[in-house]
Formats: structure tokens, sequence, C-alpha cells
């Protein structure tokens, strides 16, 4: 009998404990500007929140040359941008966009130049500034650059770069912000944060 209540309280904590390892909860998912929920492989536009300083998120050409292609702000608040974006969770099974959690962030259609559409943080002009050219997926040292998060900012979003996909790295980490530089609105590393929302399409 002793026997057997020990493993009846054995299993007991066992389960208990399972069940507190099991029961922690997910980040909060991310919701559009209907109230849905932000889910990967969707197309969305996203939008400043603040209105009257500029319009949707592009790509645009900032340095000397046509290429690479750099994340910018459009300069007219009626513009959504000229490509929609989607999101990809750091584990690709996952179907629904969490905050603070290790995101790829692609632009989606043609463009002029023959390269990868996915954001990365880049070094340029003095800058960290948001370009494309990053990796998707594989998430490591190799693509350290290529993993952005979406955390809550207030009562609306923010985008974050500070990966958490590599154990050993230590990233710069800071928000995401708009940089005005001959007119153009690049989305830099910045500590005033740039307020969005997901416009689905």
């Amino acid at each position: 009998m002793k026997i057997n209540l020990f493993y009846i309280s054995f299993l007991l904590v066992a389960l208990s404990t399972y069940s507190l390892v099991s029961g922690q909860e997910s980040p909060d998912a991310v919701r559009d500007t209907d109230g849905d929920l932000l889910r990967a492989g969707v197309h969305y536009y996203i939008l400043p929140v603040v209105r009257g300083m500029g319009g949707g998120v592009t790509l645009g050409s900032t340095r000397n040359e046509s290429c690479p292609l750099d994340v910018v702000q459009e300069t007219f608040e009626t513009d959504k941008g000229n490509l929609p974006l989607t999101f990809t969770m750091v584990d690709p099974k996952k179907g629904v966009i969490r905050e603070s959690t290790d995101l790829n962030i692609e632009f989606n259609g043609a463009t002029i130049c023959i390269q990868s559409l996915v954001w990365k943080l880049d070094n340029y002009d003095g800058e960290y500034v948001v370009s494309t050219r990053g990796v998707k997926g594989n998430p490591g040292v190799q693509t350290l650059e290529s993993w952005f998060k979406i955390e809550k900012y207030l009562n609306d979003y923010r985008f974050v770069f500070c990966p958490t996909v590599c154990d050993l790295c230590k990233p710069i980490c800071g928000g995401i912000g708009i940089s005005i530089k001959n007119g153009v609105r690049r989305l830099v590393l910045s500590d005033k944060p740039f307020m969005v929302q997901f416009l689905k399409i």
C-alpha cells in the first residue's frame, strides 16, 4: 500500500507540473484593422496610425543606385503602398502572428531588382535602415538581421528589431521609426516609434 501511495503521489506531482508548464499562455495575437487575427501568408498593407504624416509602407531606391531597395513610407497619406506584405513566424507551422515573436516580413510582387524582398536591417549612411535582401526562414546567426517583431505600443503596434533566434548572439536592439532625408521617409532603428496598423487586402 505504501508503494502504491508513493506512485500515486508521484503521478499527481508530475501531472501538476505538466499542467503548469503546458498551461503557459502564448503571447497575444496581433489584430488587423477589422479586429481579426493577423495570419501568416495573408496579404496586408502596413499603414500609419497617426494621420497626416505619410502613407503606407513601400519600397524605394534611397541610395546612389537603383538596387537594393529599402523600406520606406509613402509621402502621401492616401497612398497605401505599391506592394502588399506577408508575415512568417519563426515556426512556419504557426498560422497566427503573435506579439513579441520573431518573424520575417516580405513584400510580395515584382520589382526592377532581382533580389529577395524579405526585410533585413542594414547599416547604411550612418543609420540602421530597414532594407530588403533578407533571408526567409532558417533562424540562426546567419539570418539574424532578417528577424523582426511586432510589439504592442500603448493601444497600437510598432515594429522592433531584437531577434532571439540565436542564443549566443547579442544583436543591437531597438524600435523601428522614421528618418526623413531628402524628402524620403526611411524606416530605421529609432527611439521614436512608428506606430502601425495592418489592413487586410
